[in-house]
Formats: structure tokens, sequence, C-alpha cells
């Protein structure tokens, strides 16, 4: 069996927070390219930004005018200030956007450098009423910079163990997810499934959250970088702008791996399901089963 391979050095990464301006890709598109220059300041190679952070969350805006609101998913003059900003820094930007293509809205997340925009994930799992509104994507993606493997999520994509697990079985060495986690509940819930993820996987996990307002939602900030053992590495505060830097380690990846065996042994058992006739049964999560149901009790003695 193959082992899953480990880089040979450290990725700096970034995860930016600030306030978005609703439905104006223009003014959100100066702020990432802004914030981009700091993280390459700060010695980032990769930044990330959160969910339609280009267009401020807006569904009922962006529906309207998806033309004005939204990003041209065949390609977007207000997007050059980004791509000179990363050209410059030598940054790779994940940015959160609406994408409107072939008539169609998908919650995306752009992967820029310095020569365009290279490539685009669609969130696969829509939350409650972005189906109506949007089209959910229908692959995974994982984005290569340097000898890293990032799998890239978006949100409500982070809730289900089977999305990072995809990740880390294509050899993700982390999971990257620009979300939106409001202030009710929020943080709490971010501060399970981000652990775990990692946790789980003995992957990284990073999330770039919004703060302040954001269509009808307030939001938590408190964006974040956990390590492969799923312990905080690095975590920006409640509100306000603010970039977070995390330097992912080989050492960190082999330590946590070595402690805690999970991935190696499930590719094991998935092989192993394989060569049983179980199909992919294992790398979904699921193995047949079988059931008991057990005689009723006797009734207990006064």
């Amino acid at each position: 069996m193959t082992e899953f391979a480990i880089p040979s050095h450290p990725l700096r990464i970034a995860t930016a927070q600030a306030p978005v301006a609703p439905g104006d890709v223009v003014a959100n598109a100066a702020t990432v390219a802004r914030l981009v220059r700091g993280a390459g300041d700060g010695g980032a190679r990769v930044v990330v930004f959160a969910e339609k952070f280009l267009t401020g969350y807006e569904p009922e805006l962006i529906r309207a005018d998806p033309g004005r609101c939204a990003v041209n998913g065949v390609g977007d003059p207000r997007l050059a200030p980004v791509v000179a900003a990363c050209r410059e820094s030598g940054v790779v930007a994940v940015v959160g956007a609406a994408v409107y293509d072939g008539g169609e809205l998908f919650v995306s997340a752009l992967v820029v450098d310095g020569a365009g925009v290279r490539a685009r994930y669609d969130k696969q799992v829509l939350f409650k009423a972005e189906h109506a509104v949007y089209r959910p994507g229908s692959v995974g993606f994982t984005l290569e910079v340097e000898e890293w493997r990032l799998g890239l999520g978006i949100c409500y994509d982070s809730g289900f163990p089977e999305h990072a697990r995809a990740a880390a079985l294509d050899g993700c060495h982390a999971y990257v997810v620009g979300a939106l986690f409001g202030v009710a509940g929020g943080y709490h819930e971010s501060r399970i499934w981000f652990p775990a993820r990692a946790f789980d996987n003995t992957v990284y996990a990073v999330l770039a959250n919004h703060v302040g307002r954001t269509g009808e939602w307030e939001t938590c900030g408190s964006s974040a970088v956990w390590g492969p053992d799923g312990r905080v590495v690095a975590e920006a505060g409640p509100d306000g702008e603010e970039i977070v830097f995390a330097d992912l380690t080989p050492d960190a990846l082999h330590t946590a791996r070595e402690a805690e065996p999970m991935l190696r042994d499930l590719r094991e058992l998935r092989e192993l399901g394989e060569s049983r006739e179980l199909g992919d049964a294992w790398g979904a999560g699921v193995v047949p089963r079988r059931a008991v149901r057990a005689a009723a009790a006797a009734t207990p003695p006064r």
C-alpha cells in the first residue's frame, strides 16, 4: 500500500476576516487585494477568505441582480485588483463569491494567483434557503500549492464529516473552508466541527469567517487554524479586521499520524473492503450492517 505523502517543508497560510459591502464586488475586491498584500507581507503563501466575501452573503440582492451583485463565472474584470495583488505578493488567494455562470448561481470559492482566476470550487452541501437561489456543486476540489494538498470546503460542507474525509483520502494535508458562522450559536458550532474534522483525519483545518453583518446574519468572526491533533494553532478575535497566520509543518502531520493512525488504517480497511467486493463502502464511511431485535424484557420483580 502506498503511504500518504507528507510535504518536505512548511507552508505559511493566512486566514483573513473583514467587513464586506453588500453586493459591491468592486469594493470587496479592493478589500481582498489589500488583505492579500498584508498576508504576503507576513510571509503567507496562501490566504483564505470567508464564504461569498466578494459579494456579501445577500441572497435576495444577488438573485435580483446577478449581473451586478455576483461574480461573472466566465471572467470578471472587477477581480483585476485581486489578481494584481496576488502577482505582486506571490500569494494564492482562496476567495468566496456568489458566481453567475450559464444563467445559474453558485456559492463558490475562487482560486486566484498572479495569472488570474485559476479554478473554482462550488459548494456541494447547500444550507436551507440556499436551495431556492443556488445550484449545488457536483465535485470536490483539491488545491496543490508546492507540495501541500488543500481540500476546499464552503461553510455547511464542513458540517458533514464525509466531506473532509474525502479530502483526506485524496491525500490532502489541510481542510480549508470559507464560511459564515453567526453570533447565535456559530462559535460553538464551529468549535465542534473544525477540531473534529482535523483530528478525525489528522489534517490541518482552516476557517475564514465573516465579521459584522452580512445579509440577515450577525457573524462571530474568530477565524482560526487547528492542527492535525485538533488543537487550536491560531485564532482571530470575534470582530474587526484581522489576518491570522499559521505555519503548517510536516513534523506536526507526521507526529499526529503516528499517534492517531486512523487515516492509514481506514485506507487499509478500504482496500480490504474492496478486495471483498464491498465496493467503495469504506471510503464513504458506510459498511454493511446487520440488526438483531432483542426479546422483550420480563417484568422486573418488585
